[in-house]
């Protein structure tokens, strides 16, 4: 495949590092004017097109606010009912659509080499700022956190009450099945929404946009990690960047959704680049904060000691000394470990001033039912298939399926860590495998929680056939809520459109216009005209 120069041969950046001198300012706004409006990276506008259609139809039918006078105030009110409400929706996924459209595209050329790390990462970057001026999307959790920050704020322990003993604007907000729920996160979440309430006061918009704001730092991050992962595990930057970034189901859930995760995923995978790039202490205490945040990062953390314990083996075999007893070899590294893990969280619980209450918190998450839990889904399919001539219900068959599946992941878990571990792969392979049985067998599971998996499984997905399954997976796990956070898993009509568009999205990574629609709007019946042999064109003209 060739790709069409992105500067002249004569002048500008490619002529500066033709003679060995780096780009000047004006030559990098060239070269990236020419990517964007000539090269590749014109396969980003419909998703970028995509993102605009679904900030409008979010203040139609997004995670709105229960009283709205933003809306009145701009006669936009009637979005938020009968046909404006319809209409709001069509545009999110409309959006939604476009920006599949212009990720699977991207991925083919990313297969191709179409892409480096740094331009996926301008064009994600590209992606999320119009999200910055959006209504929370797919989630209403932005409100609980504003709330749970309010608790802290005004006096309350929140990890002991819900945000229904502080009254006020924020709790008017928060979803009716978590205002008596404790908060399940980490002290220095808490700190944190606490710090965003004590600046917005009670203002839920200036308060969802601060939470966006001191959450892209994590973007950042993200960005920073992703490549130097894949470097380090021998994989391909530009794709572990399309997978756990540029994807639209990050994007979306993280930055429109206002999801904590992004704090969290960010410093999980810097935590996991310097543990790679034996930085090994430095890495621990990143992950150790990440745990503060939220607890599921703590997955990766024994598999961190694993490859601490096969670097130190491998530095005895390179200077020719015999490596020391393997429990011995445990001991020197899992010791310290534990240490600043210790140091870590107990610094950011004595900041907080609260407690570590949030771990028996985690419970609340029992609420949700849906069916992308196992033990869930196991429960209500029993229940439906017994349930006339048994006479158990609901409530007693989850209770029983959720029971096991938490014995389950225990098991699991441990086994994963007891095998996985005899190689840094095998090792970045353990956390990847502990994160999916952590989100597969929990009591509950939401869209979001699979952006954890996916950031781990970036530096290690290479082949085509995995880069389907991504892509198919986002796609359907992506559509199957709706844009106000409601599920959409309960009617047939809308898990068959979503399973569809997900096959579809699988297909298209590698083969262009799947559903042969070019060649119907040509009125050739589907049959392909015969056409002369014509040189290859850019990226981005349909080839990839």
């Amino acid at each position: 495949m060739n790709l069409r120069p992105l500067a002249s041969p004569a002048s500008g950046p490619a002529a500066d590092a033709e003679h060995g001198a780096a780009p000047t300012p004006a030559g990098r706004v060239r070269q990236a004017a020419t990517f964007v409006l000539h090269g590749p990276g014109r396969m980003a506008w419909p998703g970028f097109f995509g993102v605009v259609l679904m900030v409008f139809g979010g203040f139609g039918s997004g995670a709105l606010r229960r009283q709205d006078p933003l809306l009145d105030t701009v006669f936009l009110s009637w979005l938020r009912y009968g046909h404006g409400k319809i209409l709001s929706g069509t545009l999110v996924y409309v959006g939604l659509v476009l920006m599949f459209y212009s990720w699977v595209r991207i991925g083919r050329a990313v297969r191709a080499g179409g892409f480096t790390p740094s331009q996926l990462g301008g064009l994600a970057v590209a992606w999320a700022v119009p999200m910055l001026f959006s209504v929370p999307l797919f989630s209403r959790d932005a409100y609980s956190y504003l709330a749970q920050g309010a608790l802290l704020r005004d006096g309350f322990d929140p990890y002991a009450v819900g945000p229904a003993v502080n009254p006020g604007p924020l709790l008017d907000n928060v979803s009716t099945v978590w205002t008596t729920t404790t908060a399940p996160y980490g002290p220095a979440f808490i700190l944190i929404a606490r710090g965003v309430t004590m600046v917005t006061g009670d203002n839920v918009v200036t308060g969802t946009m601060a939470l966006r704001l001191v959450m892209l730092p994590g973007l950042a991050l993200l960005l920073w990690a992703i490549p130097r992962m894949a470097r380090n595990l021998g994989g391909s930057p530009a794709i572990a960047m399309w997978v756990a970034v540029l994807n639209p189901l990050v994007l979306v859930h993280l930055i429109g959704g206002v999801h904590n995760e992004l704090l969290m995923v960010a410093l999980l995978t810097a935590g996991i680049v310097a543990v790679l790039e034996r930085k090994h202490l430095l890495g621990i205490a990143v992950i150790s904060l990440a745990v503060t945040v939220k607890a599921t990062a703590g997955a990766a953390l024994p598999f961190m000691v694993w490859i601490w314990i096969r670097h130190r083996r491998d530095d005895d075999r390179t200077h020719g000394t015999v490596p020391p007893h393997w429990f011995r070899e445990f001991v020197r590294t899992a010791v310290p470990s534990v240490l600043v893990f210790t140091a870590v969280f107990a610094t950011a619980t004595v900041a907080a001033g609260i407690g570590v209450g949030w771990m028996t918190a985690l419970s609340g998450a029992n609420k949700i039912i849906n069916w992308l839990s196992l033990p869930t889904a196991t429960a209500q399919l029993y229940t439906v298939a017994t349930s006339w001539f048994t006479g158990i219900g609901l409530a007693p068959a989850l209770e029983i399926a959720r029971l096991i599946g938490e014995a389950a992941l225990v098991v699991i878990v441990v086994l994963i860590v007891a095998r996985f571990r005899h190689s840094v792969h095998e090792a970045m392979h353990g956390v990847l495998y502990s994160m999916i049985a952590v989100v597969v067998l929990s009591p509950a599971t939401l869209p979001w929680y699979y952006t954890w998996p996916l950031a781990v499984a970036s530096g290690l997905v290479v082949s085509g056939r995995a880069m389907s399954a991504v892509a198919a997976f986002s796609v359907f796990t992506m559509l199957i809520f709706r844009p106000d956070g409601s599920i959409g898993m309960y009617q047939w009509y809308h898990v068959l459109l979503a399973a569809g568009c997900a096959a579809v999205a699988a297909i298209a990574l590698h083969r262009e216009d799947p559903l042969r629609l070019r060649r119907l709007l040509r009125g050739d019946g589907g049959q392909a005209r015969p056409r002369a042999a014509a040189a290859p064109r850019a990226v981005g003209d349909g080839d990839c």
